[in-house]
């Protein structure tokens, strides 16, 4: 069966990842979504259905004007070290169905250097 586009490509991968991965308070779902210029984290307790840490390009001024490799990285750090405010270490990474290949790679990374354990 062809894939009609590649929105709905996205979305079959992201259902399919959904099926196993829940987020819970003490180890919470990292959940990363990428727009055209901009990019969000958020770590998420699947359980209440909470949001209990975020971050993103649009957040951070330092983000603006800046190559979009470069904002992931900063996003990155950024939602390690709200994690870190929120008593959080462990998290359970959920790429959405993107490629874990540049920006969704670069954030993935810069939050384990902040300190999160994904």
């Amino acid at each position: 069966m062809r894939v009609k586009n590649k929105s709905y490509r996205r979305t079959r991968i992201r259902h399919r990842i959904r099926k196993t991965i829940r987020g819970t308070a003490d180890i919470p779902r990292l959940a990363v979504f990428r727009s055209n210029k901009q990019i969000y984290a958020q770590l998420i307790d699947d359980v209440t259905s909470t949001t209990l840490a975020a971050a993103s390009s649009v957040m951070d001024k330092a983000a603006q004007g800046i190559p979009k490799i470069e904002q992931a990285k900063l996003v990155g750090k950024a939602i390690a070290e709200n994690a870190k405010k929120a008593g959080i270490t462990n998290a359970v990474f959920d790429r959405s169905g993107y490629l874990y290949h540049g920006r969704v790679k670069n954030l993935a990374e810069a939050a384990r250097e902040g300190g999160l354990k994904l």
